[in-house]
């Protein structure tokens, strides 16, 4: 068993995976003003020459409003690949080639920051966050009409998540050399550098980023599983396989491949497999994942209380 975690993992390039926490912050702000619409202070009439009172956000004023169309936008933006349908003037398609000489298309998914890299691990929790956020606050995402441009931004992780995941022990974490990607400073579309893959398999092994792209894609399945019953069926399935390697063949991925530790580093993969079956739980309906929960929760009890919830570290979101 890994040591406890014993602090937040350090992270130089953590836009992608903060972002969509915000897009959450946003929509529970927006729910709060819609039940307790915030009064705006008036100012006494004894005090005439008093400063106007500082406007209050709401509803009315649209400033989560206009915060949560921001948000999106922002994974709009992050998009790599062939941009159909493109709403955003100065991007266009990139990436193309990624996967190609593994036989692969890697050309979707989002890039990180504003790098061209495409880590594995926080594109996975952006994916589970974003689906938890639909299913959560659907009707409120398509009171601002942004429900469309969430499920695409969704489906454009998924679909690259669903082709990095090769075969049943195999799976693509990183698409990109960090250190010959961050050396340079173009656009994305004029990139010309080497996008080398890399992959976890039974004898590399990584349950946290394997655990939490199953936690993604299980989440998902939920989302398209009314509109896209074929495609909620097949993220199911590689949800269940990614679970069943994440929890047979065991290790941190960061310790797998250590020169990873300077971007995203992994302190634990236990509270990915709980989080992995949970939503497994919520999406099968099978008890067997709810008993996997309950005792391998009690079983790494030890690792103490969760004062934060990340990517990184996921048992504030297993407790809920």
């Amino acid at each position: 068993m890994v040591e406890a975690r014993k602090g937040i993992s350090c992270c130089k390039h953590v836009v992608l995976p903060v972002l969509v926490v915000l897009i959450v912050a946003v929509i529970i702000f927006l729910v709060k003003d819609k039940a307790h619409p915030s009064p705006v202070p008036s100012i006494p009439s004894s005090t005439p020459s008093a400063a106007p009172a500082p406007m209050v956000p709401t509803l009315e004023n649209g400033t989560y409003g206009a915060a949560l169309a921001t948000s999106i936008q922002f994974l709009q933006i992050q998009k790599a690949g062939k941009l159909v349908g493109n709403t955003i003037a100065w991007r266009g398609d990139s990436a193309l080639n990624d996967g190609k000489g593994a036989s692969l298309d890697l050309s979707k998914g989002l890039y990180d920051a504003g790098d061209h890299m495409k880590f594995g691990f926080p594109m996975a929790f952006t994916g589970t966050i974003l689906s938890w956020t639909i299913l959560e606050y659907k009707q409120l995402l398509t009171g601002y009409g942004k429900l469309n441009l969430a499920l695409d931004n969704l489906r454009w992780i998924t679909d690259y998540l669903v082709n990095a995941h090769s075969a049943d022990n195999v799976l693509c974490i990183q698409v990109g050399d960090p250190k010959v990607d961050h050396s340079c400073w173009d656009r994305p579309e004029s990139m010309t550098e080497e996008r080398p893959l890399l992959f976890i398999n039974k004898t590399s092994p990584g349950s946290d980023v394997a655990g939490e792209t199953a936690a993604a894609l299980a989440a998902a399945s939920l989302v398209f599983k009314s509109s896209n019953a074929t495609y909620s069926s097949s993220l199911l399935k590689h949800a269940k396989q990614l679970f069943d390697f994440a929890d047979k063949y065991r290790g941190i991925y960061s310790y797998t491949f250590p020169d990873l530790a300077n971007y995203y580093n992994s302190t634990d993969y236990h509270d990915e497999l709980l989080w992995a079956a949970a939503w497994l739980y919520h999406a099968t309906g099978n008890m067997t994942y709810l008993q996997y929960t309950t005792d391998n929760g009690k079983k790494f009890k030890g690792y103490g209380d969760p004062t934060y919830f990340s990517w990184d570290d996921k048992r504030a979101g297993t407790q809920v």
